[in-house]
């Protein structure tokens, strides 16, 4: 909210919001991963950012990052402040420390015995004794704020040139993996027009059908809207969904989340990002702080198909619902139940109308409804944030 009270734009709050999670919540949202985002401008249209952590053309376990490049080229595009301030949060929160909040301890104590075997995650989240630190206590991350600081110095150039990109990919060959110079310095994010489907009198935004999260929510959204009844279409169109993928089981936690945002001129940015697995590949490049996120081709590498940025607009061109999916086939379900609730005429303006995805303690589905007034709704099965501001 600082960001948008300070004349900030949506995509300046998704940014922010990006870059101040990579230090408070790691798990899910790193330099090291990736993402989608889509946008509406009231002026400029609507588009869909593709950032998606890669494979190395080399191969290897550990994916080219996209999350700073897609960030950067979106706020580019369609910020209103200096990039330098989207990215100064992120970076103060590393250097100076924050709690460890509700979610996060809460993956953490999952993904405990990936975390204690790599040397920079176990100083800042771990005891002496190889116990999860608690709720409350204060983490650091300075060799991530360097990081972030040279990002907001110099761009995406800070991390996919120089010393950053040195360093990730001089541990990522000294562990076996295979990002080279030309990996990063070649990353472009995709921007393209997203899918658009009519329900209920409602345009919905959805990923188009080039990236596997497209092809699925495609897949879900069909099977599920064919139904009268929204909440018991959706579980059988899971089930349908995930079988015509030939998908039969899953990691425990893909490490995804998602954020949006709606700014007093009518645009709006919803964002899905993940690092394929609980704080990614569970390593840290080097002196860099940039936790590596897994490959596309290794069993979490999937998570990118269950990324499901949502904005569903009114006859007019207003938002009426901007939501995220993430983490899981649930949160595609949670977001899909979500607008054919809307296209039904129902109302959705307190987490309870949203369906619990049960995926505790992963937040697989945050909503900003405009029904009425607009209200930010986090995951009532697991421990999102949501808040709202009059700017």
């Amino acid at each position: 909210t600082a960001i948008l009270s300070q004349g900030g734009s949506a995509a300046d709050a998704v940014t922010a919001m990006f870059f101040a999670m990579t230090a408070t919540y790691p798990v899910a949202a790193g330099l090291g991963g990736g993402g989608i985002c889509l946008i509406a401008d009231p002026s400029k249209g609507l588009q869909e950012f593709d950032f998606l952590p890669r494979a190395a053309k080399g191969g290897g376990a550990y994916a080219v990052p996209g999350a700073v490049r897609g960030f950067y080229d979106l706020q580019a595009a369609f910020g209103a402040l200096p990039w330098q301030r989207d990215v100064a949060g992120g970076e103060a929160y590393a250097a100076s420390g924050f709690p460890i909040g509700h979610a996060l301890s809460a993956r953490l104590a999952n993904a405990q015995n990936s975390v204690r075997l790599d040397a920079a995650l176990a100083v800042e989240f771990m005891n002496e004794d190889g116990t999860p630190r608690p709720e409350g206590a204060v983490a650091t991350n300075p060799a991530l704020s360097q990081t972030l600081a040279a990002i907001r110095l110099s761009g995406a150039d800070g991390f996919y040139k120089g010393a950053v990109a040195g360093e990730v990919m001089r541990y990522s060959a000294s562990q076996g993996g295979a990002i080279s110079p030309s990996d990063l310095s070649d990353y472009r994010t995709t921007i393209t027009a997203p899918r658009l489907v009519n329900q209920g009198g409602f345009s919905v935004a959805l990923p188009n059908a080039g990236t596997g999260a497209g092809a699925f929510a495609a897949s879900l959204f069909a099977n599920a809207a064919r139904s009268a009844d929204p909440e018991g279409a959706v579980v059988a169109a899971v089930r349908q969904s995930l079988a015509s993928f030939g998908i039969s089981a899953l990691p425990p936690d893909l490490g995804g989340t998602g954020f949006a945002a709606i700014d007093r001129n009518g645009q709006v940015a919803t964002c899905a990002m993940t690092l394929n697995g609980a704080f990614g590949a569970g390593q840290s490049a080097g002196s860099s702080g940039v936790v590596l996120a897994n490959s596309p081709s290794t069993p979490s590498g999937i998570a990118g198909a269950f990324l499901t940025p949502v904005i569903a607009r009114d006859g007019d061109g207003r938002a009426a619902l901007a939501g995220v999916g993430a983490g899981g086939p649930n949160g595609t379900a949670a977001i899909t139940y979500a607008i054919l609730k809307l296209a039904a005429g129902q109302q959705i303006g307190r987490p309870g109308d949203l369906r619990s995805t049960g995926a505790a303690p992963m937040v697989t589905v945050n909503v900003i409804s405009c029904q009425t007034v607009c209200v930010a709704l986090p995951d009532p099965g697991g421990h999102g944030l949501g808040a709202a501001t009059s700017e």
